[in-house]
């Protein structure tokens, strides 16, 4: 256990110190959300609830985010630079190199919504009922651990310059077809269809049903699980071929 907190401190050092968690994870999803919120206006009746809404969206943009990029790249950064090589003959058990990683995404997770929920509250003044806050913040770390599992997919790569240009394009294009920068609804019927089946918008919808006074619907918190078994094993499977090879 004293193994495993050490190796947490130390990963979650490394992320704060990290460009691609600041940017990615703090600073892009609260200018987006100071955008569209308050310079370009969506011109919906009800301000109050569209705020709300949004900031779920960007909270679960920025950990999606984090989750993709951060670990994924920062994976293949340590194994280009030969430092899995070094950890493989020290004491250190690979579950608690993972574990660790784990750990530490997830405590900085918790910091980048504490960071992202108090921006909704200054620049918009997003008020919610505390149990509405807590509930909110708990799906977004759960449903974060499928995007974990993918960010551990980007991983197995070799080259960062390659892992980075494919979680760049992931991220990005499940924000978007997942209903993170906007409505589904305002999309071609096409797109709806692949938005639906996406783990973004599962992630998403949870929390806009949260906020909305409701609670997850089974249909997304199974798709969420789908989804993490699927990279799990995909992650799996892809380090030991690599190991046998």
């Amino acid at each position: 256990m004293l193994m495993l907190l050490a190796q947490s401190r130390v990963e979650m050092l490394r992320m704060s110190r990290n460009v691609y968690f600041i940017f990615w994870s703090l600073m892009m999803p609260v200018a987006f959300y100071f955008l569209y919120t308050r310079i370009f206006t969506t011109g919906t009746t009800d301000s109050e609830q569209w705020n709300a809404h949004y900031l779920m969206s960007m909270t679960c943009f920025s950990i999606m985010g984090s989750s993709i990029m951060t670990l994924g790249i920062r994976l293949v950064q340590e194994r280009a630079q030969g430092w899995v090589a070094y950890l493989q003959v020290t004491p250190l058990p690979n579950s608690i190199y993972f574990g660790g990683k784990m750990v530490g995404q997830t405590i900085m997770h918790l910091f980048s919504i504490f960071v992202i929920f108090t921006a909704g509250f200054l620049i918009n003044g997003v008020s919610l009922p505390p149990a509405q806050w807590i509930g909110s913040a708990l799906w977004i770390l759960a449903g974060s651990l499928p995007f974990l599992a993918l960010g551990t997919c980007i991983g197995t790569f070799r080259r960062v310059d390659t892992a980075s240009g494919l979680s760049n394009a992931l991220y990005l294009s499940l924000a978007l077809l997942g209903g993170m920068w906007m409505p589904l609804d305002i999309m071609p019927s096409w797109l709806r269809q692949i938005g639906n089946w996406l783990p973004s918008h599962s992630f998403g919808n949870g929390a806009w049903v949260i906020i909305a006074g409701g609670v997850p619907a089974l249909r997304d918190i199974l798709l969420l699980a789908a989804y993490l078994v699927g990279f799990m094993l995909l992650s799996t499977y892809i380090r030991n071929k690599q190991r046998e090879a």
